[in-house]
């Protein structure tokens, strides 16, 4: 079982919101609630795709940088981006300037024009592949699973890039797909709540296993 870390108020949490000042709001009131916005969706998607090999906090502590640098994530701009907006955003200190991600996130904002075309939205095509309770490993004790792995698989056919079955684990953790707050945390009780009270998109549920 993971190590939990005590909170200001006495509390416990997962042990990693204590790594750093800025996780604990994050931790306690984004980590892991469902979300059904497209457009934070999208921004989860390419935060994760620029998290990949760096710490989170230096992700976390860009991410107006990000916003302003990627129009606040709305994928229809971004897929407008030319060479001149690469090089602003290579230029950019307050980002991450990696070339591959950067060309990883205009592309994936012209594949997320698509997808909605094809799903109807990225919530629905997402939330289709939320795993049932027993498909699920005990939380925090694995960085991929079967459903991250299909996920990715499905995106990099659609000519997504930069989006592996660890990053698209981490997008899942972090969007509530799963809830993978430590057992004996504080919100992982709020999260539960708030999953049991989340209506999830109309699209059918996919099965990641061959009927019987």
């Amino acid at each position: 079982m993971p190590k939990l870390f005590t909170g200001p108020d006495g509390a416990p949490r997962c042990s990693w919101s204590g790594a750093a000042p800025e996780f604990l709001d994050y931790h306690d009131r984004e980590w892991g609630f469902p979300v059904l916005d497209d457009a934070r969706l999208f921004e989860k998607l390419c935060l994760e795709t620029f998290q990949s090999g760096l710490s989170w906090r230096t992700i976390l502590a860009k991410r107006q940088n990000f916003r302003a640098g990627f129009a606040d994530f709305d994928y229809a701009k971004i897929a407008e981006f030319g060479d001149a907006d690469h090089a602003r955003l290579m230029a950019d200190s307050g980002i991450v300037r990696n070339r591959a991600k950067i060309y990883a996130t205009i592309n994936n904002a012209g594949r997320m024009i698509e997808l909605v075309r094809a799903e109807g939205s990225l919530a629905a095509f997402v939330w289709s592949f939320e795993p049932t309770r027993e498909e699920l490993a005990e939380p925090q004790s694995a960085s991929t699973s079967a459903t991250s792995v299909a996920i990715s698989k499905e995106l990099k056919k659609r000519g997504w890039k930069f989006l592996g079955p660890t990053t698209t684990f981490a997008f899942m953790q972090a969007m509530g797909l799963i809830n993978d707050h430590a057992r004996g945390c504080i919100v992982r009780t709020s999260v539960e709540q708030a999953r049991a009270e989340f209506e999830r998109p109309g699209r059918p549920a996919r099965s990641l296993s061959p009927p019987a």
